[in-house]
């Protein structure tokens, strides 16, 4: 079978507390062997940390996502560095961070959004980015206080853009837009884009795929990620799986 890694899953969120094991058993099924989940509050990084250490299949990072800017403070910058050196050699990249124009407090996000580039830069971990309406500023931002390697989320942008982060060394994140037909200029831009530079993803609970829209989203449909990534590129779907695979070992070892 395949060997699947979901880069970006929250399955320490709430919405997984009922059922979880079955979550989990599913994807397995379906070939998905290893979950990135990234944090996004400090008050939420005690729940992620206690739940990745009973779970071996588990990857995970620390980070201040924009969504949550009123509960984030500049001492939390703090806490986070003391918890990556205590934690070192566990937590594997920092995020999820960014920055989000849809947000309040933009230039509380941008403070913030450099100081944990520069930590990851300084720990040498990689970032999660979230973006929304800020690809340029992003880029510009990672090439002049970040690290060498990361993955910018849920990508949706323009072959130009695309081309600007991976030439930085950073993957993109593909995930459940990609199934949607609206979605032209992303497509063209991941159809694009060497799948070198690719990690696979599903954001669960969130942004669910085409057909199952209104649905919790789970890790175990980022098998059909690939299926529609495999299409797009009209390629061979387990030669594109292997490279996948490696892509995202090798960006979270």
């Amino acid at each position: 079978m395949m060997r699947l890694f979901d880069t970006h899953c929250h399955l320490d969120f709430d919405a997984f507390d009922k059922d979880r094991e079955a979550v989990l058993e599913r994807a397995n099924e379906a070939g998905v062997e290893r979950f990135m989940v990234p944090g996004v509050t400090r008050n939420q990084w005690e729940k992620l940390t206690s739940l990745a250490s009973k779970n071996t299949s588990w990857s995970y990072a620390l980070g201040l996502h924009p969504w949550f800017i009123e509960e984030h403070d500049i001492s939390d910058i703090e806490a986070l560095e003391q918890t990556l050196e205590q934690q070192k050699g566990q937590v594997k990249a920092v995020g999820e961070i960014g920055l989000d124009k849809t947000c309040q407090h933009y230039d509380k996000q941008h403070t913030l959004f450099i100081r944990q580039l520069e930590l990851a830069k300084q720990l040498k971990l990689p970032v999660i980015i979230h973006h929304r309406k800020t690809l340029d500023r992003t880029h510009a931002d990672i090439k002049k206080y970040g690290p060498e390697r990361g993955v910018i989320h849920a990508f949706s942008g323009s072959h130009q853009q695309a081309m600007k982060f991976v030439e930085q060394g950073y993957k993109l994140g593909v995930g459940g837009v990609i199934t949607y037909d609206r979605a032209q200029k992303t497509r063209q831009a991941i159809q694009d884009v060497p799948i070198e530079s690719l990690v696979l993803e599903t954001d669960s609970p969130d942004m669910p795929l085409s057909g199952y829209q209104g649905q919790r989203n789970e890790p175990y449909r980022v098998a059909l990620v690939l299926d529609a990534l495999a299409e797009l590129k009209s390629t061979d779907k387990e030669a594109l799986a292997s490279q996948l695979w490696k892509n995202s070992v090798e960006l979270f070892s």
